[in-house]
C-alpha cells in the first residue's frame, strides 16, 4: 500500500438517498475511482455519520445534529447510516464513524491514518460544503497533502459547489476530477 488514501465520506443511505437521482452519477463515478484506487494500492477508507442509542453524543446546542438528540434516528446501526450498496467497502476495508461534520471529529480517523503511514487524502463525498469543506480545514491543519475531486463530490447547491472547487479548495489542496486522479496513480502504478 502507499502513503495515500482515498476518504468517502458521508456516502451512506440516508444522505444518498436525500440527493436522489442527483447522486446516481456520483455513485458510479466513486465506484469506478474506488476500483482504480484498489488496484493502484491505495487504501479505502469510509467515513459515516453515526451516533448510540439515544444519541447522548449530540448537544442540544449543536445547530447541525441538535435535532438527533435523545432520538434513535442515526443510530450506527440504522439502515440511513449504512454506506450505500453502490460503493460498498470491501473486505477488509475501514468504515469509521464520526460524531460531527468533520470526519476527524469524534472519529479515530487521525489515529488510523497516522498508524498506517498516510501522508496524503484524496477527498469524496457528500456534501461538498459539509463533511469534504470541514474535514479539508481539519486536515490541512493536520499537514496532510490533499487532493479533492471535484466530481467526487456533490452539494445541494451546485452554485456553493462549484465556489468551493474554483475558490476555496484550491488554496489548500489539489483539485483534479476523477478521471485526472485515475491517470496520476495509473502513471505512478506503471512507473514502479
Amino acid at each position: 500500500m502507499t502513503t495515500e488514501a482515498l476518504l468517502v465520506m458521508d456516502m451512506q443511505n440516508g444522505l444518498v438517498e436525500r440527493f436522489g437521482e442527483q447522486a446516481a452519477p456520483l455513485l458510479v463515478t466513486l465506484a469506478d475511482t474506488m476500483a482504480a484506487a484498489r488496484v493502484a494500492k491505495r487504501h479505502v477508507i469510509f467515513v459515516r455519520v453515526g451516533f448510540r442509542r439515544g444519541s447522548p453524543e449530540v448537544s442540544p446546542k449543536n445547530v447541525v445534529f441538535s435535532v438527533y438528540a435523545g432520538t434513535d434516528a442515526l443510530g450506527e446501526m440504522d439502515h440511513t447510516t449504512q454506506i450505500h450498496p453502490a460503493v460498498a467497502p470491501q473486505p477488509g476495508e475501514m468504515v469509521l464513524t464520526k460524531k460531527r461534520v468533520s470526519a476527524f471529529s469524534g472519529s479515530d480517523l487521525d489515529v488510523v491514518l497516522r498508524s498506517l503511514g498516510i501522508e496524503s487524502l484524496v477527498l469524496t463525498g457528500i456534501a461538498t460544503s459539509g463533511v469534504v469543506l470541514s474535514t479539508l480545514r481539519e486536515a490541512a491543519d493536520l499537514d496532510f497533502i490533499l487532493t479533492v475531486l471535484s466530481d467526487g463530490c456533490l452539494d445541494l447547491d451546485a452554485e456553493v459547489h462549484r465556489i468551493l472547487m474554483e475558490k476555496v479548495f484550491p488554496r489548500q489542496a489539489s483539485v483534479v476530477s476523477a478521471t485526472e486522479w485515475k491517470a496520476q496513480i495509473n502513471a505512478t502504478t506503471k512507473g514502479q
